[in-house]
């Protein structure tokens, strides 16, 4: 059995070049519903219009907003978290939007799946992460130890 079979899956930043593949990977699990979140409304639109396929939402929302991402949570089992600031001379024209997106958004997303009851939440990383010397890198390090600090919180709670 595929372990995606008949659940309910949302990936944040659907339409990037992380999150895409993991929407289509994810369809090729037999999922009930593949939620494809994402603050590109034209991306989205694009992917509607190439991937015709009945299981998937398409989601406008950010990984900012706590409140949005409760509600495309909801009834969710598997949480592929790929949204992120990944450009590494953007980041560092605009630390605080890094830190915006891949710091807060990881911990909305983390309490957003604790509060929801979400069973498994996947985070993507770089390999920028493991020796960061730039905002971008020390953003997902940051991200991947909220992730690991998650594990802890949700204690029995399911997540």
């Amino acid at each position: 059995m595929n372990e995606l079979e008949g659940k309910s899956t949302l990936v944040t930043g659907g339409v990037g070049s992380v999150g895409r593949v993991l929407v289509e990977r994810c369809l090729e699990e037999n999922p009930a519903v593949v939620r494809v979140l994402d603050v590109d409304e034209t991306g989205l639109f694009n992917l509607r219009a190439q991937l015709d396929d009945d299981r998937l939402r398409y989601l406008v929302g950010d990984v900012r907003d706590p409140d949005r991402l409760e509600l495309a949570m909801r009834d969710v089992d598997v949480v592929f978290h790929a949204a992120a600031l990944k450009h590494v001379e953007l980041s560092e024209y605009n630390p605080f939007e890094a830190v915006k997106t891949n710091v807060l958004g990881a911990q909305h997303v983390i309490k957003s799946a604790m509060h929801t009851g979400v069973e498994t939440v996947v985070n993507v990383s770089t390999d920028k992460a493991s020796m960061p010397v730039s905002v971008m890198g020390a953003t997902k390090l940051l991200t991947e130890r909220l992730f690991s600090a998650g594990n802890v919180y949700s204690g029995r709670g399911g997540t």
